[in-house]
């Protein structure tokens, strides 16, 4: 996915920098185009000179199963300790408990579930063109226990994305952790004809404070050049392989290259070519019209080599050498195997802005848009083309592979935060244990940052990131979902149960509920001064 630059497809298709010789590189966006950087903090108790969570059932991140009751102890914004006190269903021992300091806090959690907080490695801060303010994504984000996610592209500005960053570490706004990844050649007015130009293009986005790069594809030469500069400067990497260039540079190109991870699956199936170097596409295809991308795109692992075969095995066992990352973000064209369902969730009435349900609304201009004629054909295509890209993740990860979460929310029907808890349902889906689920979203990604020494799993010496939940999320992710799941009580009547309680980033305890309420209220605003009660259906 990619996030927009101009209003037209054809502009977004020059972000993509895909033909250098063709087109230049778009400029920054200029201020009156930014999204609104999000307000000073207000929400949110501390970090405390001690914080203890009482009695909880710790699903650490690591893989491991879950153990309880225990008791977390976190100074300022670090765990210091986790520490079990006794057995579920027996009397806590209270001789094992850490002692409460001082001035310190504790908080009363018995029976409740603690994880990780989850790291979303493709979300992007919004969009103006999409009407998303800063404030409104980050308290989705948090809302749904996400505590950390790479920008990938920072499409809003490097400096505006870099100044968000800074803000959040310094807690000085309600916001996740943001690792900026800038977009290759987006701050260069023309095309990058020489290695030289990627090398310093690197160079001056590390000393902005951009971590990372992410690429859509580029002249071979070029793009190598960047790749050599971003492993000599240490930073990171993730690539959109976008068919204009998927044809000269696959996964496999960019791995070889250093590239550490992939998002989406572009790149792959063609990785996994046996009987052709392009993709079969109809004499007709036009890759401006989305309707032929996107239709086309449905179709493509049914051309890739087939599972088990000397091909397939070659590419898996070559990744697998280069410890590279797959972030699938199978979420993001959910709504192009079942449209119906991705248009009618839960979430939409009350946490959808309505300018971001017009984006979303069929339209040839407007990105990710492309339901013209959406029918059981293109769904049925697409049905088959997950079944076939979930076997390929769930064999890299059985094979040690890491794979990671991602969402990409803001297109195609799919709401930040909401987006990435269905992509935790949908590695579940792909054959995860609930389990493995939990470490892709935590400490997967913590590795793929190269920051899992201090993110990732409740262990002591690391960030204070955590989820606290009432209800198991290993039995039914559902649960973590800001909206809840729907059961049947003892009463005889239906009841929402579950959402996060309580999302705690760097120490500080944020009331995921009331987050999630101001979010409503957004939307409950921008809907009374549009004179709308309910979002429009088509």
């Amino acid at each position: 996915m990619r996030i927009r630059i101009g209003s037209t497809v054809a502009a977004v298709l020059a972000l993509l920098c895909v033909q250098a010789a063709s087109f230049a590189a778009p400029s920054a966006p200029q201020a009156k185009d930014e999204v609104l950087p999000a307000p000073a903090r207000h929400e949110g108790e501390g970090p405390y000179s001690q914080l203890i969570l009482r009695g909880v059932v710790v699903i650490n991140g690591t893989g491991s199963p879950a153990f309880g009751p225990a008791d977390v102890v976190i100074e300022g914004n670090r765990i210091v300790k986790v520490q079990s006190v006794g057995s579920p269903g027996a009397p806590i021992d209270a001789d094992k408990r850490p002692k409460l300091a001082a001035g310190g806090r504790e908080m009363n959690l018995s029976g409740r579930y603690v994880m990780p907080g989850i790291i979303d490695m493709h979300g992007h801060i919004g969009g103006a063109e999409q009407g998303t303010p800063a404030e409104y994504v980050y308290k989705l984000w948090l809302g749904n226990g996400i505590t950390t996610v790479r920008e990938p592209g920072c499409m809003n500005g490097v400096d505006w994305c870099v100044s968000e960053s800074k803000r959040s570490a310094a807690n000085a706004i309600t916001a996740p952790r943001i690792f900026p990844y800038a977009a290759f050649g987006f701050k260069e007015r023309e095309p990058m004809t020489q290695p030289e130009q990627a090398r310093r293009w690197v160079r001056e986005m590390k000393a902005k404070g951009i971590v990372g790069m992410k690429c859509f594809g580029y002249r071979p030469d070029v793009l190598e050049a960047a790749f050599a500069e971003l492993k000599k400067q240490g930073m990171r990497s993730a690539c959109h392989h976008a068919q204009p260039d998927v044809s000269r540079v696959n996964v496999l190109t960019t791995a070889r290259w250093g590239l550490t991870s992939m998002e989406h699956w572009y790149g792959l199936p063609e990785a996994l070519f046996d009987d052709r170097t392009v993709q079969n596409y109809p004499p007709a295809y036009n890759y401006n019209n989305e309707a032929d991308r996107f239709g086309q795109a449905g179709r493509l692992w049914a051309q890739a080599a087939q599972k088990g075969s000397d091909k397939y095995e070659a590419v898996i066992d070559e990744l697998l050498k280069l410890d590279f990352t797959l972030d699938p973000t199978f979420t993001i064209y959910n709504a192009s195997r079942d449209l119906m369902r991705a248009r009618r969730a839960d979430w939409h009435e009350e946490y959808t802005l309505p300018q971001l349900w017009d984006f979303y609304t069929p339209n040839r201009d407007h990105h990710g848009s492309f339901f013209f004629d959406w029918g059981s054909e293109d769904e049925i295509a697409w049905r088959e083309n997950y079944r076939r890209w979930m076997a390929f993740v769930n064999d890299y990860k059985n094979r040690g592979g890491r794979v990671t979460v991602g969402s990409d929310s803001g297109f195609i029907y799919q709401l930040y935060g909401f987006g990435t808890i269905q992509e935790l349902e949908l590695l579940r889906e792909a054959g995860f244990h609930p389990l493995e689920v939990i470490r892709a979203a935590t400490l997967n990604g913590a590795q793929a940052l190269g920051e899992d020494q201090r993110l990732g799993s409740i262990e002591a010496g690391k960030f204070a990131d955590l989820v606290v939940l009432a209800e198991n999320p290993l039995a039914n992710l559902k649960v973590l979902y800001g909206t809840g799941h729907i059961r049947l009580g003892d009463d005889g009547k239906v009841h929402r149960v579950g959402g996060v309680e309580y999302t705690i980033k760097d120490g500080i305890v944020f009331d995921a509920k009331q987050l999630l309420a101001d979010v409503r209220r957004m939307v409950a605003d921008e809907k009374a001064k549009r004179h709308i009660e309910r979002l429009a259906q088509p």
